[in-house]
């Protein structure tokens, strides 16, 4: 067995009761690509997907969540998140670092072997 630090990963995302994704890493990605560049084309094509699919994804949690997550900029041509897409954005993150903190505790406690979070990977 090898005996370097193993890397834990987790993927936590919030469905309905029938299985239909609402909010997750995938959508929060998207967000972060939108505040990067400001458009929501550029955004699809940094993540390899159509803006058709980007926009699917935008509008599906927006109709679950109940508001929008962006907003056309006023005078341009891009979108920037709304509140509630800020919102999203910063509450997924702050409680993915706490799922993975609590996992790598856990994992620690458990296993014989060392553990490492994704964000301290080489391959990140």
């Amino acid at each position: 067995m090898e005996t370097s630090a193993y890397v834990l990963r987790t993927h936590v995302w919030f469905e309905t009761s029938k299985g239909n994704m609402v909010f997750g890493l995938g959508r929060v990605l998207l967000l972060q690509k939108v505040q990067e560049f400001g458009s929501l084309n550029k955004a699809a094509q940094a993540m390899n997907m159509s803006y058709r699919a980007a926009w699917g994804k935008i509008r599906s949690t927006e109709e679950e969540v109940g508001g929008p997550l962006l907003v056309r900029e006023k005078g341009r041509r891009g979108f920037v998140l709304t509140d509630l897409g800020r919102e999203l954005l910063d509450s997924y993150t702050a409680f993915q670092n706490e799922v993975e903190a609590f996992a790598n505790e856990k994992a620690l406690a458990r296993f014989p072997w060392s553990v490492r979070p994704y964000q301290d990977s080489d391959r990140e």
